[in-house]
């Protein structure tokens, strides 16, 4: 429900609030006054396009907020899905700045329009005599039926099936589609394992091996050169041990006379252990180094196999092989269970489907068995409203199970009596086909809950008793729902819980759009001008009070 709307900057409207009612809202005022500008601006909310030419003032950007009473709603599912604040009362809000930019808020949330015009299908319907595109919707038509045949709980039994089922033909779609392209490749990813697995790859032997092969392609003077060390460190008439020993001994004679030269003398005994130390390495280290042709032939052989897989598979070290031999693993295997898979899958396929028809012919059963009292009750409604000659017709067909279930329906009609009833788009006037949509916004109004809904002289081409009728089916309707109705119908404007007038102002030298809600003694002098013009007469003004009066007792 809408409890306030402001508008600012836009077209002729300088600022303007109202505040509607909960039930029955009017709006009347001269043609050209800005009724049809409200609309327009509150269209801004529901995520419709702009441009710039819409401000008042160039140089101050446009307002447009409402607040919302949306506790009925069940809407807490869409503000969590798109990380917005759920709260009873929320704010829309659409700012056009003079450059052109647009900006859309929800609870002061910067938001697409997308999403604006996602929430604005829960919070406004707004109706025009031109409004035929929503009628003649496949899907519309089908609401339509469900919401009059109380079909809410099939149909969502039915959507969970058929969502379900279209969860797990997709996987089977994907594997399938999988499964052409790993059988062409199957006979060659299982050549690459092979030979992968075969190969024994270790992690890190590549380092290990290039370290190995530079240490037996240098044998020889690896040997040569520790033999000399040994040799200067230890068997040498001079060597470095003897030196050490007898450096030592040295100091040792004179560690007694001079205490501060204990540390260095640790040190230098420290340094001579750890040279013998190194010579015991070196003296094992050279039983190990042999030119060894065999082995080198071994090892460079098998660093030419992993230098011939690198380059192969285009990587740099055996981990990354070990890696592709791994995913070439899980291909292998996937490909060995697919027949198995996709039976599986075909399975549970053809099970789902089948619970989604069960559900679906359930559904269509319940639709079908209204048809005829949905007809009924629109060719009623359309007799006492004007058009006594009116006749429906529902064609219907069986599909391919979708979104809305299984049934294809069209709605044909004919306001004419001996004519053939057709598709809406093609005989409806402008004035018919608002009275056949009022009806059937009407139905819906007394099945569910509907957001605000705005009908924009929706009484077109009607006059008289029959406007009384219309008027008294909005109020009907305004009983579980709010309704705002643009009108320049007395009839219907007298039936309103609360009233606004829309007026021009000219005495600036730009014209500007104000609104005023009305009181009571307001309500008479505007709906007898309605009936009778600016300078109505007393029996436009008796008039005025008798329909004031007949509205509030219907």
């Amino acid at each position: 429900m809408l409890k306030n709307l402001q508008i600012q900057n836009y077209a002729l409207i300088r600022h303007l609030e109202i505040t509607p009612s909960p039930g029955l809202n009017m709006i009347t005022g001269e043609t050209g006054a800005g009724k049809s500008i409200m609309i327009g601006a509150v269209g801004l909310l529901l995520g419709n396009r702009v441009d710039t030419r819409v401000l008042y003032d160039m140089g101050e950007k446009c307002i447009v907020e409402g607040v919302f009473n949306i506790g009925e709603y069940a809407l807490q599912e869409l503000f969590e899905s798109n990380e917005l604040d759920y709260l009873k009362e929320t704010i829309v809000r659409r700012e056009i700045s003079p450059s052109g930019k647009s900006r859309a808020f929800i609870n002061d949330s910067p938001v697409n329009l997308d999403i604006m015009k996602e929430l604005g299908t829960h919070l406004m319907d707004i109706h025009s005599q031109h409004d035929t595109y929503k009628l003649s919707s496949l899907n519309y038509q089908l609401s339509l039926v469900d919401v009059f045949s109380q079909n809410q709980e099939k149909l969502q039994h039915y959507r969970e099936a058929y969502h379900e089922y279209i969860k797990i033909k997709r996987r089977l779609d994907d594997l399938v589609e999988d499964a052409t392209s790993l059988r062409k490749e199957a006979d060659y990813n299982h050549f690459l394992y092979e030979e992968l697995n075969a190969a024994n790859l270790q992690s890190g032997e590549q380092e290990s091996l290039e370290d190995d092969l530079s240490t037996l392609e240098h044998a020889e003077e690896i040997k040569n050169v520790i033999s000399e060390v040994i040799t200067m460190l230890h068997n040498h008439d001079y060597a470095v041990l003897d030196q050490f020993s007898l450096v030592n001994k040295k100091m040792d004679s004179i560690a007694s006379f001079a205490m501060r030269l204990e540390e260095i003398r640790t040190r230098l005994n420290s340094s001579y252990l750890e040279i013998k130390d190194v010579v015991t390495d070196l003296e094992n280290e050279i039983d190990t180094v042999e030119h060894d042709p065999e082995k080198l032939a071994e090892t460079q052989s098998r660093l030419n196999l992993l230098y011939k897989f690198l380059q192969k598979h285009q990587v740099h070290t055996v981990d990354e092989l070990l890696a592709i031999q791994q995913s070439l693993k899980v291909k292998v295997n996937k490909n060995l269970n697919l027949d198995t898979d996709i039976k599986d899958l075909e399975n549970e396929t053809a099970a789902r489907f089948e619970k989604v028809i069960e559900l679906g012919d359930s559904l269509s059963s319940c639709r079908r068995e209204n048809f005829s009292r949905i007809i009924e009750r629109i060719e009623e409604m359309l007799r006492s409203l004007g058009i006594p000659d009116a006749k429906l017709k529902i064609d219907h067909r069986i599909t391919e199970p979708g979104e809305h279930g299984v049934d294809e329906i069209d709605l044909k009609f004919s306001a004419n009596k001996g004519v053939i009833p057709m598709n809406l788009k093609q005989v409806a006037s402008g004035g018919e086909f608002s009275r056949l949509m009022f009806c059937i916004k009407h139905i819906i109004a007394s099945k569910t809950a509907l957001p605000t809904l705005i009908l924009d002289e929706i009484d077109t081409g009607i006059s008289g008793e029959i406007a009384i009728k219309m008027a008294t089916m909005m109020k009907q309707m305004a009983e579980n729902h709010q309704v705002i109705t643009i009108t320049h119908l007395p009839q219907i404007a007298s039936f309103g819980n609360t009233h606004y007038y829309v007026y021009k102002d000219n005495h600036s030298e730009k014209s500007i759009s104000l609104v005023k809600k009305l009181t009571d003694e307001e309500r008479v002098l505007e709906i007898a001008k309605m009936i009778g013009g600016d300078h109505p007469t007393e029996a436009a003004f008796k008039n005025a009070k008798e329909l004031l009066g007949k509205s509030y007792i219907n």
